[in-house]
């Protein structure tokens, strides 16, 4: 089996098909024989697992098994502790309940530049959150800030399990071994 830890880049569809002009993982010489373990939308970005192993991705997403995966969200504006404590006890988005979280604002993380920038506003601070879930519904955590009053701005999977984004670069990918991972 294998199992791959991707940074993938803002832009990219997680999968190695597309429509004309999509970037994909195709450009990034990962193994043929894997393939992603969950998503990260388009405008997403950070740690995407891929691998062969089906079973494994089962135990990996989903939530009964609790494994956790952290986020580093740059939000406009500064959140209250209420706002927090909202966001950590569950929303209600769409027709859908969120399960209670861990949130918390964060110094602004060693973060590569994004390629093109996020947009800033002269007169709209922002911040970063830590949030960590157990579940990734699509679009989850853009649709939770963004009920509490934060739109995101930008979006990084720093961990999935025991396994970060360490030292590597958009773009790049290294293999690893399954007890680094849960």
């Amino acid at each position: 089996m294998k199992y791959i830890a991707f940074y993938k880049p803002f832009n990219v569809l997680s999968q190695f098909t597309g429509e004309m002009n999509d970037r994909t993982l195709a450009e990034f010489n990962l193994p043929k024989e894997v393939y992603a373990a969950g998503r990260l939308d388009k405008d997403s970005e950070g740690l995407l697992l891929l691998t062969n192993d089906g079973p494994f991705i089962k135990k990996l997403l989903e939530p009964q098994f609790e494994k956790v995966k952290t986020y580093w969200v740059q939000v406009e504006n500064i959140p209250s502790q209420e706002s927090l404590l909202k966001l950590m006890a569950g929303l209600k988005i769409q027709e859908y309940q969120t399960l209670p979280c861990q949130a918390r604002i964060i110094d602004n993380p060693d973060m590569p530049p994004r390629m093109p920038p996020i947009r800033e506003r002269k007169n709209i601070p922002t911040c970063w959150l830590e949030i960590k879930l157990i579940e990734g519904k699509n679009r989850q955590v853009r649709r939770m800030t963004a009920a509490i009053g934060h739109p995101t701005l930008r979006l990084v999977r720093y961990s999935i399990g025991k396994l970060t984004l360490r030292d590597l670069k958009p773009g790049e990918w290294t293999e690893v071994s399954k007890e680094n991972i849960i």
